[in-house]
């Protein structure tokens, strides 16, 4: 799980700042400016889901208290 998760998440950097760049080139500036709060909520979801999975085998190692 661990190496896949930094690539998706350079993917989605990468993506979201070609996007951004192409969008403030054509004057679209408002536009790329959501693209990037759009590639943020993406990764922090990814990084929500991997935090949950932790918490969930973190619980079934220690067992329920």
């Amino acid at each position: 799980m661990g190496i896949e998760v930094i690539f998706k998440i350079a993917a989605v950097g990468l993506i979201t700042a070609m996007v951004g760049a192409i969008l403030k080139k054509s004057g679209k500036d408002e536009i790329a400016t959501l693209v990037g709060l759009v590639g943020l909520v993406i990764v922090l979801l990814l990084v929500v889901d991997m935090l949950s999975q932790l918490f969930t085998t973190m619980q079934s190692v220690f067992g329920d208290f």
